[in-house]
């Protein structure tokens, strides 16, 4: 059977991505890192994303010190009516303004900040970690487990093709669904839209390296199959994922937030994070939309830095731009 449109253009995408373990016999794994960084030092794209990135965990860390209030002190309860479409806006006192219960709305997008980066960080490592252990064992079976491996890896695949398929959004909102409303199951839920990704990436870099001329020589003298899967395949296939890392923290800070738009985030509504912000904010967008824009806003510019991030380290790292 044919693959999908869709599912092909992702699986090339990744593909692509994992043949940036593909080096020439004269560029060490170390050589090509002091060129990444070198290119990187004077892309504009790498220093916009990583002044984005840091001004945002910088907040993230120090944001509930820096908090005029506290996020979840209703002090300005009286003054906003939401029923009549009565709220305050930016103040003295208030920078962002108040919302729908009279709390501070700058206190809350500071402290939400650390709770956006916290679901963003854990669903990656989540997505990561299964996933690499599954594209490790794939790219391992069929680099050097023979027809057995083979086949073995044939069939993880498929799997990994089937979840590929399907809209990440609609995988996640199914996770948690089954698993029910809370922001464990939001890191879970998104985590497990990353698992194909990372698992087809690390396979495909380990075929890639599968047949250099350092993996040819281990097994001509005899080293174990298992030690240089982890001694020398391994390490030298990881460059695509620390990249692909880097854009997935922007795909899960995007797909948490819609989670919890959605209703399927934290279920205590007074805990701030973005997501949950904005979601509340919908209902008063025609009295007070600046409540939905700064949410919104921290959710676009935090994705778009570690996107921009992430394509500069790709395009660092890619051979064909390397001169």
């Amino acid at each position: 059977m044919n693959a999908t449109p869709g599912l092909q253009k992702k699986a090339d995408k990744i593909d692509r991505l994992a043949q940036l373990t593909e080096r020439t016999e004269t560029t060490s794994g170390a050589g090509l890192w002091r060129e990444a960084f070198r290119r990187l030092r004077t892309s504009k794209t790498a220093i916009i994303g990583g002044v984005v990135i840091g001004v945002f965990v910088l907040v993230a860390i120090v944001g509930p010190w820096l908090a005029p209030y506290s996020p979840t002190a209703q002090d300005w309860r009286g003054e906003v009516f939401p029923n009549q479409g009565r709220f305050v806006g930016p103040r003295g006192e208030n920078w962002f303004g108040l919302d729908h219960l009279g709390r501070d709305e700058f206190s809350r997008m500071l402290v939400g900040a650390r709770q956006t980066l916290l679901v963003g960080v854990v669903s990656m490592l989540i997505g990561l970690v299964a996933g690499a252990v599954i594209g490790a064992v794939s790219g391992a079976a069929a680099t050097l487990g023979g027809e057995p491996g083979k086949r073995l890896d044939t069939v993880i695949m498929r799997v990994t093709d089937i979840m590929l398929a399907l809209p990440s959004l609609l995988l996640a909102v199914s996770v948690a669904a089954v698993l029910g409303q809370s922001l464990t199951t939001v890191m879970i839920a998104v985590g497990v839209v990353q698992v194909p990704v990372f698992a087809r990436l690390l396979r495909g870099s380990m075929l890639a390296q599968g047949s250099s001329d350092y993996v040819l020589a281990a097994k001509a003298v005899g080293i174990r199959k298992r030690r240089i899967v982890l001694t020398q395949i391994m390490p030298n296939s990881l460059s695509p994922v620390i990249v692909q890392a880097t854009l997935s923290l922007a795909t899960a800070i995007i797909e948490a937030a819609a989670l919890s738009y959605l209703g399927l985030g934290n279920p205590d509504p007074a805990i701030p994070e973005w997501g949950v912000m904005l979601s509340q904010a919908q209902r008063f967008f025609d009295n007070a939309p600046m409540m939905s824009v700064y949410p919104a806003v921290g959710i676009i510019v935090t994705a778009l830095g570690f996107t921009l991030l992430g394509e500069a380290m790709r395009e660092a790292l890619d051979p064909k731009l390397r001169g």
